[in-house]
């Protein structure tokens, strides 16, 4: 049976599952991160499109080509208690579909080996530099 797959639109998830496990792949870039304990349902994923990859007409047909390969794949791979966040390369809107189909297939491979178990550090802590004046 297949899992429910939610969409995620709050600014704060995003940041949270940036924090989580991340796999590029030439099509889309796949980030994951598990559910917290409060929503705990089937899988969440949400969408998203820099100005990197073009203009606004650009960018939403990247989001759409990517809804229409999650919506194929994430309900029977995709992990219940987990929140995908796909974001979209330069490559998405050209890229044929089956190979973007099979790039979030492969993302989703990677994502769930033990390969990509380690977490990546926030933007804002891997930036940071701890300034020590005076006496320690």
């Amino acid at each position: 049976m297949a899992a429910r797959i939610e969409t995620l639109k709050l600014r704060g998830d995003f940041l949270r599952i940036a924090e989580g496990r991340r796999v590029a792949a030439p099509g889309l870039v796949l980030q994951a991160a598990p559910q917290p304990r409060t929503s705990a349902r089937g899988a969440r994923v949400g969408f998203t499109a820099s100005r990197k990859v073009g203009n606004s007409v650009t960018r939403n047909r990247a989001k759409r080509r990517m809804r229409a390969a999650a919506a194929k794949i994430l309900p029977h791979q995709g992990r219940p208690g987990t929140d995908y966040v796909l974001i979209a390369r330069a490559s998405t809107v050209e890229r044929p579909f089956a190979a973007l189909v099979a790039d979030l297939e492969g993302a989703l491979r990677r994502i769930e080996s033990s390969g990509a178990k380690s977490m990546r550090k926030a933007p804002h802590e891997a930036h940071q530099t701890r300034h020590h004046f005076g006496a320690q």
